[in-house]
């Protein structure tokens, strides 16, 4: 299988399921592959790791519904996968060079981490560009 067809198959995987835990290894055996190999494809195709694609994907949407709804900040972070506000805040401030309450008060919702495709992924191996640094998964 090209490596292109398991970057597609990991990211569907992980759009579908984003409101679950998703740990390597439940993703890997989901899909049948090996965690290794996943992960090195997955490094390879997109220039970030799983872990960090779905970090950024959690944190987009809580900016979104950071701006869309009243919901508390504590109740995004529980929805973002975060086990306090304290992570959430360094998680989002990292990300958006902002505290969470800062960027409610904006009001004005920019997605960081969208959904990668093939053809964005082709556009930007093609120019050599890469999206983050490489850590493990």
């Amino acid at each position: 299988m090209n490596d292109e067809k398991v970057l597609e198959k990991v990211v569907s995987y992980i759009d579908e399921h984003i409101e679950e835990d998703l740990s390597l290894d439940k993703i890997a055996e989901s899909l049948n592959y090996s965690k290794y190999y996943m992960a090195r494809t997955f490094a390879e195709q997109s220039g970030c790791t799983i872990y960090k694609y779905i970090q950024g994907r959690r944190l987009t949407m809580a900016a979104e519904k950071l701006v869309g709804t009243r919901k508390p900040i504590i109740d995004i972070a529980y929805e973002a996968h975060y086990n306090s506000q304290q992570a959430f805040t360094l998680a989002f401030r990292r990300l958006y060079q902002c505290s969470p309450q800062v960027y409610r008060k904006k009001g004005v919702f920019y997605p960081k981490q969208t959904k990668l495709t093939l053809c964005t992924q082709q556009y930007l191996l093609g120019t050599n560009y890469r999206m983050g640094g490489r850590m493990a998964a």
